[in-house]
């Protein structure tokens, strides 16, 4: 088998034709590969801000990428490394390979950025934030469950990995796992017939924290494996906190009895921040980043853009990189400018052709009238991108679709935007297109 640095190699020369130039120079060029061991290839970052941006915008495309050149499946990490000390690539293992249930390894894989100290409080989030902070320091014992839900990007994360290093901190033994890890880990087990053994992992954890559990909602056997772990960990007052996109009684596929056993303890909800919390947000992140960037701007960034947490950062890293490619101050003034180039229509021609080429198809075959299973999915995924992302009417919508009728593209909108909530792969693969679309 090829090494790790010749397999990450190969994989960047097919990156490189996915991404834009730009983003290839800034956040892939690089890095570099340290290991492939067991179904887990880690790749190392320069820095932990390249590490989290690749992990939350390049994930999908370079796991599948790397499936793809290993002919085998694949799970990614990434990790903050050293060119002259590549040691810590075992430790990326382990986090892998013992369950999540090692302290060594509960080091390794929480976000050393998502801490209590960096988390930004405001009335969005208050309960949230004092929930898991009298969870960690009174683990089983106040709040159990503890389930949080909000949009994306408004801090769940965050608060899961704050958790993880104060229960490191205090000695406990804490596990966490994504909805996603944990479904691909439960199926390995089921084809090596070692699903005991899996569900044993999680029986001398202190905390278990779940990410994203909406994600198997309609995974039958995983949710029921989920669940009798949950059950194990409750009966022996262990601490479960959960996140989800959704409260639980919105989860329409999870039975009244399941619904019931997430309610047990306290739910707490995470809204959007306010323009107060926004501020304090954009201010911390810009001294974490060592930007020069005046109140003014800050105060004015913070009116404009209304989006979650992840937004606004991404909103000040590109206003910041723009000016600089310009050589220009970031005044009032050239905030305003970009913002309003960034937030102009797109072009429901652009969206058309981005699917297209997501789906290895031509812009005439999501016009022409071919149904099948495919072509259908990415006419409709269109619909429902020209709707929300470029604000088009359904009657545009079906003119630029070789003249489908009005009704035909409120069915496709809907059937998308219905499913989208509960269909991980589409979400995944929207979220995808739409970065395409708009990579800022």
């Amino acid at each position: 088998m090829d090494s790790a640095k010749e397999i990450w190699e190969r994989a960047l020369g097919e990156l490189q034709l996915q991404v834009s130039r730009a983003n290839y120079t800034t956040w892939l060029e690089k890095s570099c590969g340290i290991s492939f061991q067991k179904g887990i290839f880690v790749v190392g970052a320069p820095n932990a801000f390249v590490a989290e941006w690749l992990i939350k915008r390049l994930h999908s495309l370079i796991r599948k990428t790397l499936t793809q050149i290993t002919g085998t499946n694949v799970d990614v990490q990434f990790i903050v490394h050293d060119k002259e000390q590549l040691q810590s690539s075992s430790l990326a293992s382990a986090s892998q390979t013992d369950g999540g249930t090692s302290t060594k390894a509960r080091i390794d894989r929480f976000n050393p950025r998502y801490t209590f100290s960096n988390f930004i409080v405001g009335d969005c989030n208050r309960l949230a934030y004092a929930a898991t902070v009298e969870t960690v320091e009174n683990p089983g014992h106040t709040y159990n469950p503890l389930f949080i839900y909000s949009s994306t990007g408004q801090g769940k994360t965050h608060l899961l990995h704050a958790i993880g290093h104060r229960a490191v901190d205090n000695g406990l033994c804490v596990t966490y796992t994504s909805a996603e890890q944990f479904t691909n880990e439960f199926i390995k087990a089921i084809k090596q017939k070692q699903v005991e053994d899996f569900r044993g992992k999680f029986k001398n954890t202190h905390l278990f924290l779940f990410d994203d559990m909406q994600f198997i909602i309609n995974k039958k056997q995983t949710l029921q494996c989920f669940f009798q772990i949950f059950s194990e960990l409750y009966n022996n007052n262990r601490q479960i906190i959960i996140t989800a996109d959704h409260h639980p009684k919105d989860m329409a596929p999870l039975s009244d009895k399941f619904k019931s056993h997430l309610e047990w303890g306290l739910i707490a909800s995470i809204q959007p921040p306010d323009l107060k919390t926004r501020l304090a947000i954009l201010s911390t992140k810009a001294q974490e980043m060592a930007l020069a960037v005046s109140d003014e701007v800050l105060q004015l960034l913070a009116k404009r853009t209304w989006g979650n947490i992840r937004q606004l950062e991404g909103a000040l890293i590109y206003l910041t990189a723009r000016a600089k490619l310009i050589r220009a101050e970031l005044t009032p003034q050239i905030v305003n400018m970009l913002l309003t180039s960034t937030t102009a229509k797109k072009g429901a021609n652009l969206i058309l052709q981005t699917v297209a080429d997501y789906f290895n198809l031509s812009t005439e075959e999501l016009r022409g009238d071919t149904r099948n299973r495919k072509i259908a999915l990415a006419r409709q995924i269109a619909m429902y991108l020209m709707k929300e992302e470029d604000n088009c009417s359904f009657t545009e919508i079906g003119k630029l679709l070789g003249n489908r009728s009005h009704a035909t593209i409120i069915y496709g909108h809907r059937k998308i935007a219905t499913q989208i909530t509960t269909n991980p792969k589409l979400h995944r693969q929207i979220l995808e297109i739409s970065e395409k679309i708009n990579p800022h």
